[in-house]
């Protein structure tokens, strides 16, 4: 069975919330969507304090090169535009909007029937996706125009489908496949038409055989589809290691994927494009596993952006349980611990994990040997053990010149490390450094 050929780990894989069905998340009574929920740019507010305003507007135009455009999750009143402090303590531009109602845009199909036929051209495609500010949901929230607008040079030869969803306890990925096959197929067939390949490849771990067969059977009813089971080893769903496994190319360093003549999309951005392109709906909501091992009850919840996590947690578990360690947004392994839980879900939301004290708290450092495990399990041939000396001692061109840039921050690492040290802690560090220093270089 296929998978890629460097490092990798096996993590618990936890995914006790998948067979929790979709349930839609209650409004509340405010909202506060952030301008910058995509990789780029932030988009610039087209309304003011005291403007009404309805499901699926543009409140948020896109006019950088990186940017995507934002529009209202819900109808209502404009309250103010101002800064927000994300869930990290980042202040960031927003728009507070008081709920009233729940009233759409007239030019959105809200009609449950599924709309297969797609007559637009490719290009046509690309500026509807532009449009709808359709932006990547596996992680980087990369501007979906942008992707699919291939360089002058390049030519894409596969459009892969990353249904892996590796990530101890995320399960959105999973439910998205079981209650969506037929309008994620549509959407896989619209991408593939903007590109113009003749074959998509969707890639989903065989711990997942239900999502197999279903997008199995689904696919026959379209032309080009190929779903491809894949080996459980954890990072499968990082990007290259994805291309790698299924094409057996490997992107080089600095490279992307395009470079190798591979696009590749997440399953929820592709029934996202569906809902887009078919039904002309902006990416206003996206799908979010509330899960944790000492929680009551297990969710996937279709929330509206801008949908505070607190009201996600009253919503899902009424408070927090008393032994709470972490919140984390995202998984164990790359996402990140919530310090603000007041701030509001963006679009590339995943989920809501909640870990015990005892899962939350770190084994003590020791001393770094020298075993190799960390190297052994980097999937993308690294050394994090010289990262970590390098960066901790401030030698951080060094580390530029050894790729620390190359690190997809997986976590396999310090999974690894049996010193227990905070390697992807100080790799992200340096990373930030390394970066600070190549802009200072650039002016």
């Amino acid at each position: 069975m296929k998978t890629f050929a460097m490092g990798g780990i096996h993590p618990e894989e936890n995914k006790i919330s998948t067979s929790a069905a979709i349930e839609q998340m209650p409004l509340p009574k405010q909202v506060v969507v952030l301008m910058n929920q995509h990789l780029g740019a932030p988009a610039t507010p087209v309304v003011a304090k005291g403007d009404k305003v309805k499901v699926g507007q543009l409140i948020g135009k896109a006019e950088a090169f990186m940017c995507a455009n934002v529009h209202s999750p819900v109808s209502g009143t404009v309250n103010k535009v101002d800064v927000c402090k994300d869930p990290f303590g980042m202040a960031k531009p927003a728009i507070y909007i008081d709920v009233e109602g729940d009233e759409w845009e007239e030019s959105i199909d809200r009609r449950p029937e599924i709309k297969r036929e797609c007559n637009l051209e490719p290009k046509q495609i690309v500026d509807k996706l532009k449009e709808m500010g359709i932006v990547g949901l596996g992680g980087a929230t990369f501007p979906a125009h942008i992707k699919y607008s291939i360089p002058e040079g390049k030519k894409a030869e596969y459009l892969i489908i990353n249904a892996v969803e590796c990530e101890p306890y995320l399960t959105s990925d999973h439910r998205v496949m079981l209650e969506h096959a037929e309008e994620i197929c549509i959407g896989i067939s619209i991408l593939r038409k903007a590109l113009g390949v003749p074959n998509a490849y969707v890639g989903i771990e065989n711990n997942k055989p239900d999502c197999i067969a279903k997008m199995r059977e689904t696919a026959t009813k379209f032309e080009g589809i190929i779903v491809e089971p894949l080996k459980m080893k954890y990072p499968q769903g990082a990007e290259k290691q994805l291309i790698n496994a299924i094409t057996g190319r490997k992107v080089p360093s600095g490279k992307l994927p395009i470079d190798v003549g591979c696009v590749v999309s997440n399953v929820g951005t592709t029934f996202a494009v569906y809902e887009a392109v078919q039904k002309n709906k902006p990416l206003i909501e996206n799908i979010l596993t509330v899960t944790g091992k000492h929680l009551p009850s297990q969710h996937n919840y279709q929330v509206r952006i801008g949908i505070s996590y607190a009201d996600i947690i009253k919503q899902a578990m009424g408070e927090l349980p008393a032994t709470t360690g972490k919140v984390i947004s995202g998984g164990p392994m790359m996402g990140k611990a919530m310090c603000n839980l007041d701030a509001p879900t963006v679009k590339g939301a995943s989920s809501v994990l909640v870990i015990d004290e005892d899962e939350a708290t770190r084994a003590r450092e020791t001393a770094c040997i020298r075993c190799g495990k960390c190297m052994q399990a980097c999937p993308m041939g690294l050394e994090p053990y010289l990262f970590s000396s390098l960066v901790r001692n401030g030698r951080i061109e060094e580390a530029g010149e050894h790729n620390i840039l190359d690190c997809i921050e997986c976590g396999c690492c310090f999974f690894s490390c049996p010193a227990n040290k905070p390697l992807l802690d100080e790799i992200r560090l340096g990373k930030n450094k390394m970066r600070a220093i190549l802009a200072a270089k650039k002016k």
